[in-house]
């Protein structure tokens, strides 16, 4: 489980196309501090499993379901991406409950800066909608956000400076793909909902 807290902001240093799946090297000195074999790591909102690491780099293997359902297909060498290692029982949790399970991508729409934030407007696919209410909890590229307005096909949010800095949304442009998670605690209460309205048939 992540929490949505960004850790430090990473580099692709290497694709390998292995035909039905990609191998990425990644670049991020923070999160592979004790890294090993079988670890997990969050790379813009979606759990990879560490194969290897040497130094400050580590390998992962993304099939193709999850190239096809999370703009990680679009990465390539060079390209900034979001790292977070899984929070540890007991810690803090800073953000929200985040799985590294991408329910689907968005569009950056605009962005509206200001003096001291900027708010960023981001499609939202319809079938998650239902998902997403204002003042509500959603995961952009692995940055837990509050949202601040939501609509039939969008939501946006407010960003401050640190977020700016340190996480991919603040490189991301209009056109640009972004990872959505959305809560899973409303999933299941959805869930929960329809099998007690089937009970009471």
């Amino acid at each position: 489980m992540f929490t949505g807290i960004v850790e430090e902001l990473g580099e692709i240093t290497a694709v390998e196309n292995l035909g039905d799946a990609s191998r990425f090297r990644l670049r991020g000195p923070v999160v592979t501090e004790g890294a090993k074999h079988g670890d997990s790591i969050a790379v813009n909102g979606v759990c990879l499993t560490v194969v290897d690491h040497e130094g400050d780099e580590f390998t992962a293997d993304v099939m193709a379901e999850t190239l096809n359902r999370s703009s990680l297909g679009v990465l390539a060498v060079g390209s900034r991406v979001n790292l977070e290692r899984p929070t540890a029982v007991g810690a803090r949790l800073g953000g929200h409950i985040v799985q590294g399970h991408v329910d689907g991508t968005g569009e950056v729409l605009e962005r509206k800066p200001s003096d001291n934030w900027e708010i960023v407007k981001i499609s939202l696919p319809s079938d998650l909608a239902r998902y997403v209410v204002e003042k509500g909890s959603i995961t952009v590229d692995g940055i837990s956000l509050t949202v601040v307005d939501a609509g039939p096909d969008y939501f946006s949010v407010s960003l401050i400076p640190t977020t700016l800095a340190l996480t991919t949304l603040g490189l991301k442009q209009p056109g640009d793909p972004v990872n959505l998670e959305v809560d899973v605690i409303a999933k299941y209460v959805e869930r929960l909902l329809a099998a007690g309205r089937e009970a009471d048939r």
